[in-house]
């Protein structure tokens, strides 16, 4: 298709591509092009645009600055154009070619992962899945487009973006098996200096909701650092005298490594787990069969189903 400037707007598909490829090869082979084909249409973009797009760095390919700035609202125009002249009633899963970006921290895919590759492989095979983990940044990813579905704690304020949560989760307290804190009564006192405590954070805190409930009552634990992602806190845990920290949810991680986990003595605040996404991808039948996965997996981890 092309506008009354002889612009072709299919450059806006291969533009697409080439960003979330950042490989002229791998563009080629999702539109079924040629290489020499696709080098052509990265000459046309570049002229389009007048910026290189992609520039050589080492063996690899990278975006410029101005490819980067662009690539969210290129995304979201070539989605809205996708939905325009595919009629939801009309989709065909097994029909579609998308790669949808999950943002969350690492325990989703470890506990989502294998499920949804493989509902993918049999549902929808056309379309692709990227985990990615949270950053020890906050930004609106989902509004920017460069990620489609957020899981997990949602703690994004944007009044745009659409919050669902599927259930409540509690912390459990976690130690490799045969830990002294195991043996007798746990009251807080032992929980809190029986051994140093772990904490999760992707940005780094030494502080939690945990530290507060034992300030209530006059006790104060030993922290003696922290780890950005849970399944890495789970290795130390195995090999350490530490206590940790894990989600009633994802207590088969902790089960498979031979961890033990329990109840800790303190009232802790329910935490909300959920997901979240852009409503530009409400009526997309593709992305509500991702929520839909998605949304089932999390209510049988919860024992909901």
């Amino acid at each position: 298709m092309t506008q009354s400037t002889g612009l072709d707007l299919n450059l806006l598909v291969a533009l697409d591509v080439l960003l979330e490829e950042e490989s002229v090869q791998g563009a080629a082979r999702r539109l079924h092009l040629s290489e020499p084909a696709m080098s052509r249409t990265l000459g046309r973009i570049r002229k389009a645009l007048g910026d290189p797009v992609l520039v050589r760095a080492g063996r690899r390919m990278v975006p410029t600055p101005h490819a980067l700035a662009v690539r969210a609202e290129v995304s979201a125009v070539v989605e809205r154009a996708r939905a325009l002249f595919t009629p939801g009633r009309d989709t065909d899963l097994r029909e579609v070619t998308r790669t949808f970006t999950i943002l969350g921290h690492d325990a989703i895919a470890a506990m989502y992962g294998a499920a949804l590759f493989a509902r993918a492989a049999r549902e929808a095979p056309g379309i692709r899945l990227r985990f990615l983990s949270e950053s020890h940044v906050d930004a609106p990813f989902l509004r920017q487009g460069t990620v489609d579905l957020e899981v997990g704690v949602i703690d994004s304020v944007a009044p745009e973006v659409h919050v669902e949560t599927v259930h409540q989760d509690r912390m459990l307290g976690v130690v490799r098996a045969g830990h002294p804190l195991l043996k007798g009564e746990l009251t807080p006192e032992r929980f809190a200096g029986a051994a140093g405590h772990l904490i999760v954070s992707r940005r780094g805190r030494q502080r939690g909701p945990i530290d507060d409930a034992l300030a209530s009552l006059g006790l104060e634990r030993r922290v003696v650092g922290s780890v950005g992602t849970y399944p890495a806190s789970l290795f130390v845990l195995r090999e350490t005298d530490l206590i940790g920290l894990f989600s009633q949810w994802g207590r088969p991680l902790a089960d498979a490594l031979g961890l033990v986990t329990f109840e800790i003595p303190l009232p802790l605040p329910a935490v909300d787990i959920g997901f979240a996404w852009h409503p530009r991808h409400d009526a997309d039948p593709a992305h509500a069969w991702l929520r839909g996965c998605v949304r089932e997996l999390m209510l049988q981890g919860s024992g909901v189903l």
